[in-house]
């Protein structure tokens, strides 16, 4: 009824286009100028540059001469150039993210069920405690990991000294520089898994946690039978979260293995920038960030399909 109304005048004559959309910017305009902004924001800063970049990808691309159309000889060569190191930055980035992820997920679980049968005030301070590092640049970060790994003065290899061992180059050997940078990782407390964890368990209701009391489950079947099946939807949340950012790993590399080590420590990001930004190979850096997208995007489908959950309390 309402639409036969707001489509017809008062005389009973249907209503012109013109006066639909008068009708139309009448009743949403206010909301729609309200949103406008931060459209097209995102239409300038985000969505054109995504869309140009996907042209390019098809291109042989220069800034004073243009593009030449030159189909998927841009996606061929981003595989078989430079003796395949593509390959081995795809290679690097899986490792560096299936262990980045899983110690994020664990220890970050692992560290909000620890705290969450302290008092309010003790889990309030842990939690910010634990949040800290995700309100730190991670330049910083990179840096003071840096030093840590340094080979001459580090701190790591000083405790290695007071303990009668050798020196370890961390960053310098191909053989451990990748492992070293996932080390960092790994030793990072994951702040933004902590606080989400935190909250997804302190919002299960306690009859759960009572009821299973009374069947004589205890503190670890409660936790594997009753927590973990609840916050599934907090956990998929998070696996896909860090998947992207580990699939994204640059500033950590670039700052504390400048050199790269060979191809020790290449990843997805580091050459779509060597390729773009020190060879000037648009077209390629362009294709190897769809490819880069096509995995997170497979990667995401696949943690959606086993770990979505249809829990509601």
């Amino acid at each position: 009824m309402a639409d036969t109304a707001l489509r017809t005048s008062k005389s009973g004559a249907r209503a012109t286009p013109a006066q639909r959309a008068r009708r139309f910017i009448g009743k949403y305009g206010w909301g729609y100028a309200f949103v406008l902004p931060s459209m097209i924001t995102f239409a300038i800063f985000t969505l054109i540059p995504v869309l140009w970049s996907f042209i390019i990808s098809f291109q042989q691309y220069s800034l004073r001469t243009g593009g030449r159309w030159v189909g998927f000889a841009n996606y061929a060569a981003a595989f078989t150039t430079q003796g395949g190191v593509f390959i081995t930055a795809i290679r690097n980035t899986f490792s560096y993210t299936i262990i980045t992820v899983t110690a994020n997920i664990f220890v970050g679980l692992i560290l909000a069920s620890l705290i969450q049968p302290l008092g309010r005030s003790a889990k309030t301070f842990f939690r910010a405690a634990y949040y800290l590092p995700a309100v730190t640049s991670v330049v910083i970060i990179a840096i003071t990991w840096r030093w840590i790994f340094n080979a001459q003065w580090g701190l790591l290899n000083y405790l290695f000294s007071l303990a009668g061992l050798p020196a370890v180059r961390w960053l310098s050997d191909p053989d451990i520089a990748l492992s070293s940078i996932i080390l960092s990782t790994v030793l990072t407390v994951p702040a933004t898994g902590v606080v989400l964890f935190s909250a997804a368990i302190g919002s299960i209701p306690h009859e759960f946690y009572e009821a299973a009391e009374l069947d004589g489950a205890g503190p670890i079947r409660r936790w594997w039978h009753v927590t973990l099946p609840l916050i599934r939807p907090t956990t998929l949340y998070l696996v896909v979260l860090y998947t992207i950012a580990s699939f994204e790993v640059f500033e950590k590399v670039y700052i504390m293995v400048p050199s790269g080590v060979g191809n020790s420590t290449q990843t997805i990001v580091t050459q779509i920038y060597q390729s773009g930004f020190q060879q000037f190979r648009y077209g390629v850096a362009a294709a190897q960030a769809f490819v880069l997208f096509l995995m997170i995007a497979a990667v995401a489908a696949v943690q959606f399909r086993f770990l979505r959950s249809n829990v509601e309390y």
